[in-house]
């Protein structure tokens, strides 16, 4: 990193309508730490997000917007009432401390286990056509379950289930959201025809496979003014088995389509997830030509923390025994000016100094003691 860009890594930045106290953004991350039975978040995850606040943005773990949204065990919800409650005890800790959140909004659509489903039902998705791939419940890893294709009749409820979230998150405290359309679930297996063979309006041409996603948009910017809305999408990333004859057709246009709506930014996983960039070809400089919103591998003028690097260099566990440690700073991130978009790569990463652990900001009065017990308690209880 440039000593331009590193001096610029800890300055301010407006971020659609959020004013971000530096450019660094924790990513979304899956941990499968919510409370059994409810998937509300629960004490131990205070403590996770906080001990992370010094980031200017966190983009929170993809929380499922429903029970039939539900992929993987002990995910957490922002369905219900008692699961808002406790995302607002994790942003009253976050805002505290001077971070901004984002909650990441989940529907997995085929890439669930009946296990998981409200009845024991079958997953849904665009189409009846079973991902090669698998998911973790009770009993560990196991393949996903036969999906059945959605009903155009239960579309519009889709829709209204990822409203009613960004409506909860709001009363919640997030000061916005990241819809999760990647990674090969459900608004990403409707934008790919490797997964959507509808022949209705959700189907065939690319206006109709990005409908559901555009809809989905709309509906929550009715709840969130579009500065505080971000979406998340990978073109050419094969995970959960999902594939596109001409994914630059596709992600051309729907760019076009999110420029238009004037969303906070767009977030593009390049290549594959968690492996080669060039996995297939796609031009991701061309995409950020289509839109004014800011549009990158890593969020324009912010940071990106990059994982394989902090769980290398983070401590096996802490005195306490929680094994959720600060995430060093300098040799973790990315910055880039909106002008000049930097992409972290391997290479530089290996050359960059290593970083002092920062210490987390103090907890509000009276908390440590309640948070020790807590924690000790939540330790047992995942440990059982």
């Amino acid at each position: 990193m440039s000593p331009h860009h590193a001096k610029k890594l800890f300055q301010p930045y407006d971020l659609g309508d959020i004013h971000l106290a530096n450019r660094i953004v924790m990513a979304p991350l899956t941990r499968n730490r919510a409370t059994p039975g409810t998937d509300a978040p629960n004490d131990l995850m205070v403590d996770y997000y906080w001990q992370r606040a010094s980031a200017g943005l966190i983009i929170t773990e993809a929380s499922q917007i429903s029970q039939q949204g539900q992929g993987y065990i002990h995910t957490p919800g922002i369905y219900t009432d008692e699961q808002a409650s406790g995302w607002r005890r994790i942003n009253d800790a976050a805002h505290e401390a001077g971070s901004r959140t984002f909650i990441q909004l989940w529907h997995v659509g085929r890439v669930s286990h009946v296990s998981l489903q409200p009845g024991g039902g079958a997953p849904v998705a665009p189409s009846a056509i079973r991902a090669n791939t698998k998911t973790f419940v009770a009993d560990g890893f196991v393949d996903v379950s036969e999906p059945r294709a959605l009903d155009l009749s239960e579309i519009p409820g889709i829709v209204a289930d990822y409203a009613r979230a960004a409506g909860l998150a709001k009363d919640a405290g997030f000061d916005g959201v990241e819809i999760h359309a990647a990674n090969g679930y459900l608004l990403d297996q409707f934008q790919k025809d490797g997964s959507n063979h509808r022949t209705d309006s959700y189907g065939g041409s690319i206006e109709n496979r990005c409908r559901l996603t555009l809809e989905v948009v709309d509906a929550i910017a009715k709840i969130l003014p579009p500065g505080r809305i971000g979406i998340r999408l990978s073109p050419v990333s094969p995970a959960n088995d999902v594939r596109d004859s001409n994914p630059q057709a596709v992600f051309d246009y729907l760019v076009r389509q999110l420029d238009a709506r004037k969303l906070a930014y767009i977030h593009v996983i390049e290549g594959a997830t968690g492996g080669a960039r060039d996995v297939a070809p796609f031009d991701i400089w061309r995409c950020a030509r289509l839109s004014a919103v800011p549009i990158s591998p890593i969020i324009p003028a912010i940071a990106r923390w990059r994982w394989k690097r902090w769980k290398a260099a983070r401590p096996t566990s802490s005195p306490s025994g929680d094994r959720s440690s600060p995430i060093p700073t300098s040799s973790s991130a990315c910055a880039a000016t909106p002008r000049s978009i930097r992409w972290t790569r391997k290479r530089s990463m290996a050359a960059a100094p290593k970083a002092t652990p920062t210490t987390p900001p103090s907890p509000p009065e009276g908390e440590v003691e309640r948070r020790r017990r807590a924690k000790s308690k939540a330790l047992l209880t995942i440990n059982a």
